[in-house]
């Protein structure tokens, strides 16, 4: 009896194998890419076993497993090109410079002093120590989306200390681009 299950999965892999793969070959437009995955779904249809009999539509449960399949197979599917050989290293960008956030720390520690005290709990909960805002928001009796607009509030008046009493300048993606040693500490 164990062998029942193998048996109904063939029997519907037979009369959809076709049509499942000319639906990942249209998608991948690489033939053999596109039976590499095929076998996929075959062995995630064999590892289902007598569910995959009790399926009401199997041909349906096919074409799913193969669109995550396919989902999947982009996903890690990461083409490199290797770097010209014309690339080095240059003496204003070393291996070991310092990123300008890194340098921020003791300025960081000072912003955050002169911040509202909530401001500063949320932030070094959510931000610093990587609390869940979820778990932060039930540690604090808040709901999920106040937690999460009050952190909102707290990084833009967080952002604007650090730029007032730290001379942080900001690149266009919001990211921290340099800052002025010594800025004055108002």
């Amino acid at each position: 009896m164990p062998e029942a299950p193998f048996a109904c999965v063939a029997a519907v892999w037979q009369r959809h194998e076709r049509e499942v793969l000319q639906f990942l070959r249209r998608r991948l437009g690489d033939p053999h890419a596109a039976e590499d995955l095929l076998q996929d779904v075959f062995l995630k249809a064999m590892r289902a076993g007598r569910g995959f009999c009790v399926l009401e539509n199997p041909r349906a449960w096919l074409f799913q497993v193969a669109r995550t399949t396919l989902i999947d197979h982009h996903r890690t599917a990461h083409p490199t090109e290797p770097l010209p050989e014309s690339f080095e290293r240059t003496p204003a960008t070393p291996a070991d410079a310092a990123e300008p956030v890194d340098a921020l720390a003791p300025c960081l520690d000072r912003a955050l002093g002169r911040l509202a005290p909530e401001d500063a709990r949320i932030l070094r909960a959510c931000d610093l120590e990587e609390q869940a805002q979820k778990a932060f928001a039930a540690a604090q009796g808040l709901s999920l989306p106040a937690a999460k607009a009050r952190l909102r509030r707290a990084r833009q008046r967080l952002r604007q200390e650090l730029t007032a009493a730290c001379g942080v300048e900001f690149d266009d993606g919001g990211r921290v681009s340099g800052h002025t040693p010594g800025s004055p500490q108002a």
